[in-house]
């Protein structure tokens, strides 16, 4: 088991990224974005200047946390980005030595029911995109967030059905905020350890957020003081054996799909700090309580 994080939340630029992932320790950081732009749609002068940065720190990228097939693409629309996306980021990850790349299933459809939101086009196209990072040596894990897969467990588990070679990035705070669809309507929230156990056995990554659904809306906390069955699942996790990557996403001093969310840069770069060592205090509790 190694620890990284989605470092551009504790710092925009990467000399911050780095400069907080060394602070942890650690060795690795989840890439999503670098000044405010996704590692795949950098120009070439910006990657060579991250790439040399990251290689005189001694930092490598474990996972690319694209935005290929996010929940803001539609599947009604063609999926020309995502093919060019895939074309700029395979020789950027070979570079870098990246082995995982975060996907998704695009956006759920509102206005249809969720057995009616063209799942077909959707397995096909995510098997265009695993069949392509496969090829190239890449681990696609798709991510429970806001798109067909992250509607329930059910869900998740068809990707895995109708995609050969798709592996999981669970996140344990998405279901938080999540309408289960597996469910009768009013659809009730997800439970996160409801949906891991349905999920565990294609689990290849996981992904640390925690909160509690309050006022129609998600209140990001530390992990472990909220809904998110932080504890519950790392010691499945561990007592299991896993041996992948342990990424934490805080959203405490920034959230990367809300703008809203403002704090002062040495805050959100203090806060990230403290959560990485919140994670890893829990680890070593419960591996001492074996």
């Amino acid at each position: 088991m190694y620890m990284t994080g989605f470092a551009d939340e504790a710092a925009a630029s990467i000399e911050g990224q780095i400069k907080a992932t060394c602070e942890l320790g650690w060795s690795h950081i989840e890439s999503r974005s670098i000044d405010g732009i996704n590692i795949h749609d950098l120009d070439d002068d910006a990657f060579d200047s991250v790439y040399g940065k990251l290689q005189d720190a001694g930092v490598s990228i474990n996972c690319f946390g694209s935005t290929i097939a996010n929940w803001g693409k539609q599947i009604t629309e063609p999926m020309d980005a995502d093919r060019k996306a895939l074309d700029r980021a395979i020789p950027r990850m070979k570079r870098l030595g990246t082995k995982l790349m975060r996907i998704m299933s695009y956006a759920v459809l509102k206005d249809r029911s969720p057995e009616d939101q063209m799942k077909e086009e959707r397995f096909e196209r995510l098997r265009i995109i695993t069949g392509q990072l496969l090829e190239a040596g890449i681990q696609p894990v798709h991510e429970n967030c806001m798109n067909y897969g992250g509607m329930g467990w059910s869900y998740t588990l068809s990707l895995i059905d109708n995609v050969p070679g798709l592996k999981l990035v669970y996140d344990t705070g998405n279901p938080i905020f999540s309408d289960d669809r597996t469910k009768p309507e009013p659809f009730p929230k997800q439970s996160s350890w409801e949906f891991y156990q349905n999920v565990k056995e294609h689990v290849a990554y996981i992904h640390i957020k925690d909160g509690i659904w309050k006022d129609g809306k998600a209140a990001y906390s530390y992990p472990g003081d909220g809904d998110g069955d932080v504890r519950r699942i790392m010691e499945d996790l561990i007592r299991s054996d896993y041996t992948g990557g342990v990424s934490i996403e805080p959203h405490i001093g920034a959230v990367f799909h809300d703008d809203s969310i403002k704090t002062p840069e040495d805050a959100k770069y203090k806060m990230y700090v403290e959560y990485g060592r919140r994670m890893e205090q829990m680890i070593a509790e419960i591996k001492g309580s074996f």
